[in-house]
């Protein structure tokens, strides 16, 4: 007989094994849950510095749009005998603008002053001044210069840190020019009908196709009759015979100017645009506890609504103004040092302007414009706690940051995320560009 063999027993892992298994295990895991998170981070990080960089580039590039349209005059920008200066030997040519009739010229959102230190308010025609084109404010956390920018009133609400406040420290800028789209064509039914004496009578508009209709244009509405040589504004009353009105609300009467090249006839309510971008504060839900932002706001006279949000993740705006001075050079100056001609301790003097202008007039150098840089800094609009001091700090030149400065460290006359409202640990970066103006003010 075969003998039996002894049955094998059976055997687990000691409590040994068990613990060193437990911690070689942890330890997997513990690099798995380490390099998922790190993953997720970094990818949280990218995606919130592609949208910065996507939004950042929109943001300058519609600035960038409206600021090459500023102070166009459908096709009588410029024009007369070019003059060399002696300091460059540089031609400056000599300007247009339009001549304004009306005794009641008045612009929506308008922020012009008359009267000290600013041409006093007019009391017969005159040429239409280069600092309603264009006008900046620069601001800090606490006021702007050179004066107080448009109200809300005029669609631009106070500085603060409450949601629809304007951002504290961010720029405003307010434009305008013709939209020559629009108007009726003089020419066919639609003409220039003159009394013997050279005024004109009235101005007849049957609207060509893709005109604008003549619905809605009232009485004592202001008008602009232009060619590629001149421009007149004056009050008239009726529709669709446009009928200049006396003396009690034009300085002089219209003249039928003949002959005319390519003459148009404008509304000036609608038709000479006034767009003003500024930043407002916004937040993630709209309420007052959401993680707050700043949104680009572009506001137009012509559109309804009148202002719009363009951008979100828009928390500071400024401009630096390059201005050609009469003798030809050029000088880069804030807002208030163009309002004022001020240069350092030198006044610049205003290059030659339109009929009726002076080369010291107050704002006279808005005229003088060249260049405008315009900066922007963009954030990330949602917080990132796991982003570090390196990824969080950033340089913004126009507070003199060459190189990337912390968030809460601005030093003095800087401006913190903390000093608008909006939370730190966001990315946030920088973005520029340089506009050459292609029309020159009067």
């Amino acid at each position: 007989m075969t003998a039996l063999r002894p049955l094998s027993r059976q055997r687990g892992v000691t409590l040994v094994e068990l613990m060193v298994a437990l911690v070689l295990g942890l330890l997997v895991s513990g690099g798995i849950v380490v390099t998922f998170m790190s993953t997720s981070a970094s990818n949280q990080a990218q995606a919130q510095l592609a949208r910065l960089q996507e939004q950042g580039r929109y943001a300058v590039t519609r600035i960038a749009a409206d600021l090459k349209m500023a102070g166009a005059q459908y096709c009588s920008s410029t024009g007369g005998s070019a003059t060399v200066a002696s300091a460059s030997g540089i031609a400056l040519d000599a300007l247009r603008t339009p001549r304004v009739l009306t005794k009641n010229l008045t612009f929506p959102m308008n922020t012009t002053p008359w009267g000290s230190p600013y041409p006093a308010t007019p009391t017969a025609p005159y040429y239409l001044p280069s600092f309603i084109y264009m006008r900046g404010f620069a601001c800090t956390k606490t006021t702007c210069t050179p004066s107080s920018p448009p109200t809300a009133a005029q669609g631009v609400p106070v500085m603060g840190t409450a949601v629809g406040n304007r951002v504290n420290g961010a720029a405003v800028l307010q434009l305008r020019y013709v939209d020559s789209n629009r108007g009726w064509a003089i020419g066919g039914n639609s003409q220039v009908v003159p009394k013997a004496n050279g005024d004109i009578d009235h101005v007849h508009i049957v609207p060509k196709t893709g005109e604008p209709s003549l619905t809605g244009v009232a009485n004592n509405e202001q008008m602009m009759l232009a060619d590629c040589s001149t421009a007149q504004v004056f009050e008239t009353t009726g529709n669709p015979d446009f009928v200049p009105v006396g003396t009690t609300s034009n300085f002089s009467m219209p003249r039928a100017l003949a002959p005319q090249s390519a003459p148009r006839f404008f509304r000036m309510s609608t038709d000479f645009k006034t767009v003003t971008y500024f930043l407002q504060v916004v937040s993630d839900d709209g309420t007052a506890t959401g993680v707050k932002t700043g949104a680009l706001m572009r506001c137009d006279s012509s559109a309804t609504p009148m202002c719009q949000e363009l951008v979100r993740g828009v928390e500071r705006l400024d401009f630096s103004y390059g201005v050609e001075d009469s003798g030809g050079l050029m000088h880069y100056l804030s807002a208030a040092e163009v309002d004022s001609r001020a240069s350092g301790s030198a006044t610049l003097t205003c290059p030659n302007g339109a009929t009726g202008s002076t080369a010291t007039d107050q704002g006279c150098l808005w005229r003088a414009l060249k260049t405008v840089e315009v900066n922007v800094l963009m954030d990330g609009q949602s917080p990132l706690y796991t982003l570090t001091a390196p990824e969080l700090a950033y340089a913004y030149s126009p507070e003199g940051n060459t190189t990337p400065v912390a968030p809460d460290a601005r030093g003095t006359g800087g401006i913190s995320p903390t000093d608008q409202g909006f939370v730190v640990p966001m990315m946030r970066r920088q973005f520029g560009t340089a506009v050459m103006m292609r029309n020159y003010n009067p």
